[in-house]
């Protein structure tokens, strides 16, 4: 297995590929696709080391998320600092703040990514990257003090 520095490079080199190739591209045809053209990109393949799951069950429900508009984008002005909100699957609906190549407030990635080191990221990081990347997700504007209040939360 690939390390995770590694890992994540080649995860950046990915969502830039994602993101050129945007013209045609969505999460519903990304989620309808073959898994062995995920298989075939250290990112997805090595997305966990957990025998319990598929490499590929947090980029399938990540795809779900993004499928249901479940990802929202905060700019802050005058700054330009921006997060991710994110919705997940249960049934509450509850939506955690996400900065996709750092942190999510969910359990999984404090539990799944920090503790046990057992995945490079939560499905939330990567619905916030597929999102953007396929451009779909709701963008909005919000004050540096709205921002401040936000994080001030956590």
């Amino acid at each position: 297995m690939a390390s995770s520095g590694t890992s994540i490079a080649v995860a950046e080199a990915v969502w830039e590929q994602i993101k050129s190739s945007r013209s045609g591209l969505s999460s519903a045809s990304l989620s309808s696709t073959d898994p062995a053209f995920f298989a075939s990109h250290p990112l997805f393949a090595s997305m966990t080391t957990s025998v319990r799951r598929s490499p590929f069950h947090n980029l399938e429900r990540a795809t779900r998320i993004v499928d249901q508009g479940g990802v929202r984008k905060l700019s802050a002005t005058p700054s330009r600092r921006s997060l991710f909100l994110v919705v997940g699957e249960s049934r509450k609906k509850e939506e955690y703040i996400c900065f996709p190549e750092h942190h999510c407030t969910c359990y999984s990635f404090f539990y799944d990514v920090v503790n046990r080191g057992e995945q490079l990221c939560c499905k939330h990081q990567i619905a916030a990257r597929l999102a953007e990347a396929v451009g779909q997700l709701e963008e909005m504007e919000v004050s540096d003090e709205q921002l401040a209040v936000m994080l001030s939360k956590l």
